[in-house]
């Protein structure tokens, strides 16, 4: 049996950064604890959406823009993003560094609960990366569906919640067991709707990938 903590050094050793900007916002939002994407997931996300080359692209969870930025380095030219973000602090860290990478007119931070902005949202993207409160995607997933484009692809972080999801409810810490029923009911959902074509991957902590049929 492979030894993960290993591969996941191994991984890591093999990363060449994503330039000194968004290695530096990464540096503080890890030390800051700010929940940014890990290191082997964003190499994952950036060969998605370069495999997809998306025309419009709709980011679950801003935080303080890291992936929002990562995925602008690789989409093509005329690519948008649009990125939801409730947590007030971190709205204000996110649209400088959007503006300091020269992006804000690529980048559209919509501040608000996720939930009803999605509800407002029209139009079709090719590309979805949900990273925001996980107890809540199973109840996004309606307006997720609608606003992806067939071929698109749904890319749904943290899915494993750090191996708790393979445990029973009474295994988990009381206060956990709503979000770890949540995420087993998500990943059920979208691992036999006819819509998807799903399939997890155990990489950083989890990802799944549904492409719609």
């Amino acid at each position: 049996m492979m030894d993960q903590d290993r591969i996941t050094q191994y991984i890591h050793s093999l990363d060449q950064g994503h330039g000194a900007f968004c290695d530096q916002i990464a540096k503080t939002a890890r030390t800051g604890r700010v929940p940014i994407i890990r290191k082997e997931t964003a190499n994952f996300l950036q060969a998605m959406v370069a495999a997809k080359q998306p025309k419009r692209i709709l980011e679950v969870g801003t935080a303080v823009g890291y992936s929002a930025l990562l995925m602008a380095q690789v989409m093509p030219e005329g690519t948008d993003i649009i990125t939801i973000e409730k947590y007030e602090p971190r709205i204000p860290v996110a649209r400088r560094h959007f503006e300091e990478a020269g992006l804000s007119d690529r980048i559209t931070l919509l501040e608000g609960d996720a939930g009803e902005i999605l509800k407002e949202l029209d139009g079709s993207f090719d590309f979805i990366f949900m990273d925001a409160a996980k107890g809540q995607y199973i109840h996004w997933l309606p307006d997720i569906l609608r606003l992806l484009s067939t071929g698109g692809v749904l890319f749904s972080d943290n899915v494993l919640q750090d191996g708790d999801i393979i445990e029973s409810r009474f295994a988990v810490e009381r206060r956990n067991r709503t979000i770890h029923a949540r995420m087993r009911e998500y990943l059920y959902t979208l691992t036999h709707m006819p819509e998807f074509q799903t399939s997890v991957v155990p990489i950083g902590d989890g990802v799944a990938l549904s492409v719609k049929r």
